[in-house]
């Protein structure tokens, strides 16, 4: 059974910056893909930015250039550098991970509350 436990949340202020942190627990046979996804309220879920296995990124238009995403396959970890945070950053942010040789695994974490407050 493969978990993802998540930290690094919190309230912050307009400008301010976080740092999310996400560790799987449990035996993955092949990680090909971890990543951040938020939904505020009201909103569909949505991707913030992934890595690939081999080191390439992904990220929505709306964080680009405020959002670094870093991950450590040693401790089969993802993380999720967020600066110049803004009032419509405020969501749920959840950590996601793909595997398997057919990439036919999907795992979430249980999210980790973000507000910025104005």
């Amino acid at each position: 059974q493969v978990q993802l436990v998540e930290s690094g949340g919190g309230l912050v202020q307009a400008g301010g910056s976080l740092r999310l942190s996400c560790a799987a627990s449990g035996s993955i046979f092949s990680i090909n893909v971890m990543g951040w996804y938020r939904q505020a309220p009201g909103k569909q879920r949505e991707l913030v930015a992934a890595i690939i296995n081999g080191g390439g990124t992904n990220y929505a238009d709306s964080v680009k250039g405020r959002f670094t995403i870093s991950g450590d396959n040693a401790k089969k970890a993802v993380y999720l550098q967020m600066n110049s945070l803004k009032p419509e950053d405020t969501a749920v942010y959840y950590c996601n991970l793909i595997g398997g040789l057919d990439y036919e695994y999907e795992f979430w974490g249980q999210g980790t509350q973000v507000t910025v407050s104005s």
